[in-house]
């Protein structure tokens, strides 16, 4: 069966949250990370990002399906005359719609989104191990321009 190429780029619905951490888990790191989608602490973060004005988890749906999903954090900040920034996380395409410029354009839809919102910059970060990924981002203009650092608490 063909996909059409029309995309949807919606706010996701706790109906959609088991497809989300089913893509969340697809690849290397995710897979060691995640757990079963019907674990309720997907469904009380699901209710914390959808109760945040600051936050938007987006789900792009195609045919009926969903094939990719982003959530978009938009951070108030004191630098650059108070500018606010928007975050991108957790960036995935379903393993049946890659290779086909889905990324890429729910990468453009984001930036977008963020332009329309008045951020005077798009960030991102993306795990070192993610070789293929860095590509991706470089190629549609972002700058690897900090070294970031994390601290895992549990």
């Amino acid at each position: 069966m063909q996909q059409s190429e029309e995309v949807l780029f919606r706010e996701a619905r706790k109906e959609d949250v088991p497809a989300i951490v089913a893509m969340l888990a697809d690849d290397h790191l995710g897979a060691t990370r995640e757990g079963d989608p019907g674990d309720e602490r997907y469904l009380a973060a699901f209710e914390r990002i959808d109760a945040n004005p600051y936050d938007e988890l987006i789900v792009a749906e195609q045919d009926g399906e969903v094939v990719g999903t982003m959530q978009l954090t938009y951070l108030a900040g004191l630098s650059r005359l108070g500018a606010e920034r928007c975050q991108i996380e957790a960036v995935r395409v379903a393993a049946t719609a890659r290779g086909r410029g889905l990324g890429g354009r729910m990468i453009k839809w984001a930036v977008d989104r963020a332009r329309e919102r008045g951020c005077a910059m798009v960030q991102l970060t993306s795990d070192k191990s993610r070789t293929d990924a860095h590509r991706f981002y470089d190629n549609l203009g972002f700058t690897a321009s900090h070294e970031g650092y994390k601290l895992s608490l549990s």
